[in-house]
């Protein structure tokens, strides 16, 4: 039942379930910074098209499981429309549509009783204005599943973090170790409360995520796990790309750790990254591994024009690694104009006996 805990997660048995654990549904925002109902628009050509963009991953995800896209009152009408019957739709007041990273982390316990927990939601370091009504979609998401809530202390974004749901916390130095997001910890007493509120017992710290990404180089653009003992990372073979050292750097990280419960070196398996590509002078954070696993499918982005060779390498990639599921590509230019894709688009709940 709802309630705001004391203590840690941990503490109480709970854990960051895998991805690929069983699910009950897929949390949306419908965007809505296009000026009305913000003072800062982040789509460069207005909001249409980035709807259009929701819409379509909403519509791709609902015929594997349900989907709530959360939406202003002022907007439910269009959502309807936009994304058909299949997709629910909830009226809370939202400032942005990146509910991976201001909506709650999910967990589980020992019982698959569920529990979330709520980050300092700062907007990637008061990058934009407003995130007042972002910050308190935790709570609400807690109330209306009548699920237990841990308050942490520790500014981050859902995007910034992964898990293999046995005890191994993937995540970025860059995109949570900056002064706008955690200045009074340090990477010690950071990696503690992860531990502490993810229920983990590694922390596999890269060092950055891809070069220009908006959220200061969120994990989930970068590497993420595919099943225990296996990782998935973007590659970049040219050395004239400024994500080529940053690769080399993270992949002999990567090398370095061993999964705790095989004991034996990750598998990691590399999917080529997309040509650099930019939009009104925009570099665009293009990747592949912002794709999100549903129940018996995986949605992946795709990008065209110059980058169809690997797209086409990449979607083989993802087949290969997800033999029993669907791979569905959808298009991701509408979404990662503003900053990011389909996992930063979407928040899974796992499925629990609670719910």
């Amino acid at each position: 039942m709802f309630d705001i805990k004391n203590g840690n997660p941990r503490e109480y048995g709970y854990r960051m379930p895998a991805e690929w654990e069983k699910r009950k549904r897929t949390f949306m925002q419908w965007p809505t910074r296009d000026g009305r109902f913000s003072k800062t628009p982040i789509w460069p050509d207005g909001v249409k098209e980035a709807k259009k963009g929701y819409a379509q991953v909403a519509k791709a995800i609902a015929e594997f499981e349900e989907v709530v896209m959360i939406a202003p009152a002022e907007l439910l009408q269009e959502v309807k429309d936009m994304c058909g019957e299949k997709v629910q739709v909830l009226c809370l007041p939202i400032d942005d549509s990146w509910v991976r990273d201001n909506g709650p982390t999910f967990l589980l316990d020992g019982n698959q009783d569920i529990a979330a927990v709520k980050w300092r939601f700062n907007s990637y370091g008061e990058k934009y204005q407003t995130h007042y009504n972002d910050s308190k979609i935790p709570y609400h998401l807690a109330v209306i599943y009548d699920l237990p809530i841990f308050k942490s202390p520790l500014s981050l974004e859902g995007g910034g973090i992964h898990s293999d749901g046995q005890g191994t916390i993937l995540t970025t130095e860059s995109a949570i170790l900056t002064d706008s997001r955690n200045s009074k910890f340090s990477k010690e007493e950071v990696t503690k409360l992860l531990k502490q509120y993810l229920g983990g017992e590694q922390v596999i710290w890269l060092k950055s995520g891809l070069y220009g990404d908006l959220t200061d180089g969120h994990i989930d653009n970068t590497a993420c796990f595919v099943e225990p003992g296996v990782i998935v990372i973007q590659a970049c073979y040219d050395k004239n790309d400024p994500d080529y050292k940053i690769f080399q750097e993270n992949l002999k990280i990567l090398k370095e750790f061993k999964d705790r419960a095989s004991g034996l070196p990750f598998e990691i398996v590399e999917i080529e990254k997309p040509p650099i590509r930019y939009y009104k002078d925009q570099l665009l954070t293009l990747s592949y591994i912002n794709y999100l696993p549903v129940t018996g499918g995986v949605i992946v982005p795709v990008f065209g024009g110059d980058a169809q060779e690997t797209d086409r390498k990449a979607l083989e990639v993802i087949q290969k690694l997800y033999p029993d599921r669907r791979v569905v590509a959808v298009d991701g230019m509408p979404i990662i104009v503003g900053g990011g894709c389909v996992h930063c688009i979407t928040q899974q709940m796992p499925y629990g006996k609670s719910i």
